[in-house]
């Protein structure tokens, strides 16, 4: 069963394909996305990245808390 976490305080600069890439060290990413705001299309500074299992999310997230 996947796992969705929600990624704040991202800088405005990242890309869905460097947040897809920190995670993949920790687990299996099904989806990483970064929301945007629809009118001027920049980033808002959080976003949401979907790992395979429960368990892969759970390990991701005391190891990049903070960073």
């Amino acid at each position: 069963m996947s796992l969705k976490l929600y990624v704040g305080g991202l800088p405005y600069a990242a890309t869905e394909s460097q947040l897809n890439a920190l995670f993949a060290e920790h687990g299996t990413v099904e989806s990483a996305r970064i929301v945007v705001d629809k009118f001027t299309g920049q980033s808002r500074g959080f976003g949401f990245v979907e790992m395979s299992t429960s368990e892969e999310g759970q390990a991701a997230i005391p190891a990049l808390n903070g960073s």
